[in-house]
């Protein structure tokens, strides 16, 4: 038995739907990350796209593979729930600060391919067809993006991609798809699992259609090899390192805690065209406190992660849509810069988390892991923030979650206590207000 075939055993047994036991190997690496001078990212995938982090919605989460729409109508995998979102998110705002995908996830085929080797949708849930489906997307000034599998079969138990990705790739463009999530069950070799990938990309790209590539390689290789990012990177818009989250803070922490462990070998690849993707948003739900949702969207942000939401945007709170919503939030994810942040340390229960962003400003986000308890105080000194030039010589510094309120300016040689609830987040964005420049190059080596 190759390698190969046991990491594509290992994948599937995964159980169709549930996609729980996708695990990855934690690789944990000492603390470094570069910050070049304004340069831009490293070469990636050239089609163009994802020059800052994709924003939208997909189904996953909070919908699943629920495809019967007989007894549950308004909550299964269909034409009409796609195009339900596409209203709320062309009326209520969403399109307006940014999320712009409406991402169909597994479930959506027919159980077999037309008799010219197609996908198919299922003719009783997408009764117009996906071309009609995208053309509704298309007249609400949304994207629409779609899902298949690397394999034999997605992780549902439906038509793979295996042996017919120019075939996929051609039939989406033809549907006028914006964006493929390609993941990555039922490969029968290590080797068909990074060719396969690799095949689909240059497909895309051959139809002359922009579509953004959304890659599940790096979280299926990992049981087995080290993924390269670099060639990853080559190939992808965006990749998953870590399995499905949950609507739960357990979830939010265990990724939180992978990429921090991992941050050295994934952060110094992410730039303009290329994103490490931590999975949903899933703000909204049922599983986070407030102090939570605050905390996976203040983090999401320093990471450039994308912000794909996983909800049900017909009935979401005020309080999760507002969040969600915040420009001066999204502003930082959205950053042209272009440099993923990292965790800059952990102590006491606490976690430091900083993102360089335009014009020498910088976020930071201070985390209280406490899960017992009350508001806990944490004070900062501003020299330690983006190696002593995130607020030199001075700096103005603004609070921007849990909520919005300028807090001054500070000298370099100043503290800033803030006081954070258990689980939650206190979000700042310094910027520096004296005409003195220094170059990031200064602190590429030191970081």
């Amino acid at each position: 038995m190759t390698l190969g075939n046991l990491c594509c055993m290992m994948t599937a047994m995964v159980r169709p739907v549930s996609r729980v036991l996708r695990l990855g190997c934690v690789l944990a690496f000492c603390f470094q990350v570069l910050v070049p001078c304004g340069l831009p990212g490293a070469w990636g995938l050239d089609n163009g796209l994802a020059m800052t982090p994709t924003m939208g919605w997909l189904h996953w989460e909070r919908f699943m593979c629920n495809v019967n729409c007989q007894e549950e109508p308004d909550s299964c995998i269909s034409e009409k729930l796609f195009q339900q979102i596409a209203e709320i998110m062309a009326s209520d705002g969403w399109k307006d600060v940014g999320y712009e995908y409406i991402c169909i996830d597994d479930c959506w085929m027919a159980p077999e391919r037309d008799s010219k080797g197609r996908l198919q949708a299922d003719p009783k849930r997408f009764p117009g067809g996906i071309r009609h489906l995208a053309d509704y997307v298309h007249s609400k000034g949304l994207k629409l993006g779609i899902y298949a599998d690397v394999g034999n079969k997605t992780c549902a138990g439906f038509p793979g991609s295996f042996g017919y990705y120019d075939i996929d790739a051609q039939t989406f463009a033809d549907w006028g798809v914006d964006l493929l999530k390609f993941d990555g069950c039922y490969c029968d070799s290590i080797q068909h699992l990074a060719e396969g990938y690799k095949q689909m990309s240059l497909a895309l790209n051959r139809t002359g259609r922009s579509i953004v590539y959304s890659c599940e390689w790096p979280l299926y290789m990992r049981p087995i090899f080290k993924p390269n990012y670099t060639e990853i990177r080559e190939y992808c818009n965006h990749w998953r390192n870590f399995p499905d989250i949950y609507d739960s803070w357990e979830s939010i922490k265990n990724t939180l805690d992978w990429t921090s462990s991992n941050q050295k070998i994934i952060v110094p690849v992410a730039g303009p065209g290329g994103w490490n993707d931590p999975d949903m948003l899933v703000i909204g739900n049922f599983g986070l406190s407030r102090d939570q949702q605050i905390t996976q969207m203040a983090l999401w942000a320093i990471m450039a992660a994308p912000l794909l939401m996983s909800n049900d945007l017909r009935s979401i709170s005020p309080e999760a849509k507002a969040l969600l919503q915040d420009k001066d939030v999204i502003a930082i994810n959205q950053d042209r810069l272009g440099k993923q942040g990292y965790q800059l340390r952990k102590e006491d229960n606490f976690e430091i988390w900083e993102r360089p962003l335009l014009n020498l400003a910088w976020a930071v986000a201070i985390v209280n892991l406490k899960e017992i308890g009350g508001p806990r105080s944490y004070t900062i000194t501003l020299t330690s923030l983006g190696r002593g030039l995130a607020c030199n010589p001075n700096c103005l510094i603004t609070e921007l979650l849990p909520e919005k309120r300028k807090l001054g300016f500070y000298e370099w040689t100043s503290s800033l206590k803030t006081q954070i609830n258990p689980t939650g987040t206190v979000l700042l964005r310094l910027e520096r207000t004296s005409s003195a420049q220094f170059s990031y190059s200064v602190v590429s080596d030191s970081l």
